[in-house]
């Protein structure tokens, strides 16, 4: 059985993971309006992505005799200057997310609910794959500097694939 405080930061977590898939989302229409079919797609698969976790965070929640709370989600930005201003933006979105989950692994501890600091550390893990991911990623673009964006947009989905094989 989850405690109120162990409760209530999951449920914070699954509005923060809702909020991230819809703010993918939201950069995967600008990216796709703007030509970049494959900046795009990356978005969009990283926005399922985040409502997979979201679920995730549902049911461990309910399994736990907790109860899960779907609230209202505030609008991501739709409007962006360029792709690096993107992945810049998801960067800081992913260092964000990092620090809410280190937030639930440190409650975990001083609550003493070892069931919910083991189950977290998946998230751990994956955080640090996707800073590890997009950090990639933005390190690609400053190569590229304003320039050949065609060969990067083409080529985004086979680095979203080589970081999940290393799992």
């Amino acid at each position: 059985m989850l405690n109120k405080k162990v409760e209530d930061i999951l449920n914070r977590q699954i509005e923060r993971e809702a909020y991230s898939s819809n703010l993918y989302l939201a950069m995967a229409v600008w990216a796709e309006c703007n030509g970049l079919e494959g900046t795009a797609k990356w978005l969009y698969a990283q926005s399922d992505e985040e409502r997979m976790h979201m679920l995730k965070f549902i049911a461990y929640v309910n399994e736990r005799g907790g109860r899960s709370i779907i609230s209202a989600i505030e609008q991501p930005p739709s409007e962006y200057k360029d792709v690096k201003e993107v992945f810049e933006k998801v960067l800081k979105h992913e260092q964000f997310v990092t620090a809410s989950i280190n937030e639930i692994v440190e409650v975990t501890l001083n609550e003493k609910d070892f069931t919910t600091h083991n189950w977290i550390q998946f998230f751990v893990t994956e955080q640090i794959e996707e800073e590890a991911s997009v950090s990639a990623i933005m390190d690609k673009l400053n190569l590229l500097g304003e320039h050949n964006l065609y060969m990067f947009d083409r080529d985004i989905m086979g680095m979203r694939s080589e970081a999940g094989s290393k799992e």
